[in-house]
C-alpha cells in the first residue's frame, strides 16, 4: 500500500532544492502529486528551476545556517503550507574541501560544519514538533558514504558526514515508538554542481575532478532511492540506503 504521506495534497520541504540531488528529489515528489516547498539560499536559481511547476511549488529562500530563520520557518510560511509531512534535509557544503587540513581555511571548515551538521540539526528541530503533533512525518537525511569511511583530504567534510550519520541513527532511536520515520541516504560520487561550488565556481576544476572517477551517479539515482523509502507502507521504515556506482566501493 502506498504511504499516505505521498498522497495528493501532502507537503514536503526540500533543502538545497535549487540544483543537484535536492532538485531531483523535488521533481520526483512533484510527479507524485506531492506539494513541495523548495528551499535554498539562491532565490533566482529556485525560480528558474521551478518556473514551470505552478502552484504545486512554494519557493522559499532559506539559509539553514541562519538559526532565527530556521526556527521561525513554520510561522513564516503561508498558513496552508505549514503542515509539512516530509522533510528532505539535503543542503550541504564542502567549500574549500578536498585538501589537507592546514591547506584549507578555518572559516571554510567551520562553514562546512555549520551547514552539514548544525543545519541538519536546526531544520529537524524546527519541523519535528509539528510532525509529532500531527502524528505523521518522514525525515530523509542526505548523508554520504563519507560518513562511513575516511580518506586523504576528506577531513572536515567526512567528519561532518560522520556526525550526520550518527545523528540520523540516534534520531531514529529517539522516536522509534512514534509514527515518525527517519531515513538516511548515503550516496557515493554523484555528478552535481557540488564540485564546482567546492572550487568557488571553477567548472574546469570540477569537471577534471569528476573525470578521475571510473563510474559516477546521477542526482536522479538518489532521488529514486528517496522515493523508494518514502513510498513504503507506514509500518515500514527504510533506515539507510547506500547508493554507489556499479563497480565502485
Amino acid at each position: 500500500m502506498r504511504d499516505e504521506i505521498l498522497r495528493a495534497g501532502g507537503t514536503a520541504l526540500v533543502t538545497g532544492a535549487s540544483s543537484g540531488i535536492g532538485l531531483a528529489i523535488a521533481k520526483r515528489l512533484l510527479a507524485e502529486e506531492t506539494r513541495v516547498i523548495a528551499a535554498s539560499r539562491r532565490r533566482e536559481a529556485l525560480e528558474s528551476a521551478f518556473e514551470q511547476a505552478g502552484d504545486s511549488v512554494l519557493i522559499h529562500p532559506l539559509d539553514v545556517t541562519d538559526g532565527g530563520a530556521v526556527a521561525g520557518l513554520a510561522d513564516s510560511l503561508p498558513e496552508d503550507w505549514r503542515e509539512i509531512d516530509v522533510l528532505v534535509a539535503n543542503a550541504g557544503s564542502d567549500v574549500g574541501g578536498r585538501r589537507r587540513f592546514l591547506e584549507g581555511g578555518i572559516d571554510d571548515w567551520a562553514q562546512t560544519i555549520e551547514t552539514n551538521v548544525t543545519g541538519v540539526l536546526r531544520i529537524c528541530h524546527a519541523l519535528l514538533p509539528g510532525m509529532l503533533e500531527r502524528g505523521r512525518g518522514h525525515i530523509v537525511i542526505i548523508g554520504s558514504i563519507s560518513g562511513e569511511m575516511i580518506y586523504p583530504t576528506g577531513n572536515v567534510y567526512a567528519a561532518s558526514k560522520h556526525a550526520v550519520h550518527a545523528f540520523a541513527g540516534l534520531l531514529r532511536q529517539d522516536y522509534k515508538n512514534s509514527p515518525i520515520r527517519v531515513t538516511e541516504i548515503l550516496p557515493g560520487m554523484v555528478r552535481t554542481g557540488f564540485a564546482a561550488a567546492r572550487h568557488l565556481g571553477d567548472e574546469a576544476k570540477a569537471e577534471a575532478f569528476y573525470e578521475t572517477w571510473p563510474a559516477i551517479l546521477d542526482p536522479d539515482d538518489i532521488a529514486a532511492a528517496a522515493l523508494f523509502a518514502l513510498s513504503q507502507p507506514a509500518h515500514v521504515n527504510i533506515a539507510q540506503i547506500t547508493v554507489t556506482p556499479t563497480g565502485d566501493m
